[in-house]
């Protein structure tokens, strides 16, 4: 059993208490400290006080909303976000992914199926043991840094980057000037392959693309009915 230092903390945002009780049972049982918030202020009592590893964000709350929290998240810290949506929202689960969240899951979820999705989200935005010193990548003017996981313009502007840009960046810069598939795109981000009519991964090249000024689509190239493409050398610093 691990000590409380040991455990990754995780913050669950529902004005649903029921869902707040079973959801720290559950992770409870899985290892994982919990902490649950009915509303905006409760969280960011927690969020200032225990700096958890992940929060799992309901959109529909009273006072300020999921979208309206996500988005102030964000200005602050990058911390892995999970959205809770309901079955039908696309437009929330689309928005969610374009002010930063990193995945979404709607409230028909087995417990399982999250766990599933918060384990292998901690594991795509913590960094590798053991990381080497080549830790920065340039292509286009631009540069990566792997370990502060942010990017850096040509003019030196810093942008930090939440757990999916991240990933998504750090895939096409592993592989430039090659074809990534949807798939490989979704197993990257979420850790499973993308569903054919899922328009998250195009929210996520458009987000990513906005990051790189690549309003001109030259440095992600689309190609149509395939995937994607960094059109760039990568060299390491």
């Amino acid at each position: 059993m691990k000590n409380l230092r040991e455990m990754k903390t995780i913050l669950v945002v529902d004005d649903n208490q029921e869902l707040r009780d079973a959801l720290t049972e559950y992770l409870g049982r899985s290892e994982f400290h919990v902490l649950t918030a009915g509303d905006g202020d409760e969280m960011w009592e927690h969020f200032h006080r225990a700096e958890p590893n992940l929060i799992i964000l309901d959109i529909m709350m009273p006072g300020d909303d999921g979208l309206t929290l996500c988005r102030q998240i964000r200005q602050r810290s990058n911390v892995p976000i999970i959205m809770l949506t309901a079955v039908t929202d696309e437009i929330d689960r689309i928005a969610g992914l374009e002010i930063g969240a990193d995945d979404y899951i709607t409230k028909t979820f087995s417990p399982r199926e999250l766990l599933a999705r918060i384990k292998a989200l901690l594991r795509r935005t913590q960094p590798a043991q053991g990381e080497t010193a080549m830790h920065q990548l340039q292509f286009s003017g631009w540069t990566c840094d792997l370990i502060k996981r942010r990017l850096i313009s040509p003019s030196g502007e810093v942008v930090a980057l939440s757990g999916a840009d991240f990933n998504l960046i750090s895939l096409m810069l592993e592989k430039p000037h090659q074809l990534l598939s949807r798939d490989d795109i979704a197993r990257c981000i979420w850790g499973r392959d993308a569903d054919p009519f899922e328009r998250g991964i195009d929210v996520q090249i458009s987000r990513l693309r906005k990051h790189l000024h690549d309003e001109e689509r030259s440095l992600i190239l689309t190609v149509r009915n395939k995937g994607y493409m960094l059109a760039s050398d990568v060299h390491s610093v």
